[in-house]
């Protein structure tokens, strides 16, 4: 059984994943923090890491980046591991993660969707077949209460097609300059609306054809159960910095 603190328990995200760890009997939700009250009453909750009493195997985060330090604070001393789904981190705070993950178990991913993950591994395999010959955008989009603009998601993709197409350049914005599209631009674009769950597309446009790699997120359970089934797989690692790539590796 691996015993779960919730962080951000009071969000859209944190009441899915509450009631996606109701019907497992793998793992229990035990605590959860968050500066609003929950609207699951049985659940511990706490305004902040230092009111916590009870023990705990494994963190999972869905709040807001000015959390990251109280987090890391509370996972360190406790040595406990942390699953970090949170996105709009400032390049400090990702070193802060990284640096973190050379004393306890951290699992960091921008989306916890097995299909994002695998649109990550096929983006990566076609800008190696495809080369310099065809131009790559990236569109996301989310519903219009998302704070952070490009999302995480678009990032980890544009992130992942750099290992490949090494001297890219992110563009996100095209109507401040007027000029031809250079070959090493990938271009990012957000859309933001309504209730929309998640959407990304990436689109390698060459001469005469075009290839769109797309992936449509219905609810934000299948989020939810890749948080869990992360936590699950965090419990009992060593230090070090983990994601989706790793969890899908040991699950083969």
């Amino acid at each position: 059984m691996t015993r779960i603190i919730m962080t951000g328990c009071s969000g859209k995200m944190g009441m899915s994943i509450l009631n996606a760890a109701s019907g497992r009997d793998d793992l229990q939700i035990v605590a959860g923090v968050d500066l609003v009250p929950p609207q699951n009453n049985a659940l511990i909750y706490a305004r902040s890491f230092s009111e916590l009493t009870c023990e705990a195997d494994v963190i999972v985060d869905f709040s807001h980046p000015s959390v990251l330090d109280s987090l890391l604070a509370y996972a360190l001393d406790k040595k406990m591991p942390v699953v970090i789904c949170t996105t709009g981190y400032s390049e400090e705070q990702k070193h802060q993660i990284f640096s973190a993950a050379k004393e306890i178990p951290v699992f960091y991913s921008g989306n916890m969707s097995l299909g994002i993950n695998l649109i990550i591994e096929l983006a990566k395999k076609a800008a190696t077949v495809f080369g310099s010959d065809f131009d790559i955008e990236i569109v996301e989009q989310h519903h219009n209460q998302k704070l952070d603009a490009p999302s995480g998601t678009a990032l980890m993709i544009a992130d992942a097609i750099a290992e490949v197409k090494t001297d890219a350049e992110y563009i996100y914005d095209r109507h401040a300059t007027r000029k031809k599209r250079d070959k090493k631009e990938i271009g990012i674009h957000s859309i933001r609306g309504g209730n929309i769950v998640g959407e990304h597309e990436v689109i390698f446009a060459g001469q005469d054809e075009v290839l769109t790699i797309s992936h449509s997120a219905r609810s934000k359970t299948v989020f939810a159960v890749g948080a869990l089934n992360a936590a699950v797989y965090l419990k009992g690692r060593v230090p070090g910095l983990y994601n989706m790539s790793d969890l899908l590796r040991d699950a083969e």
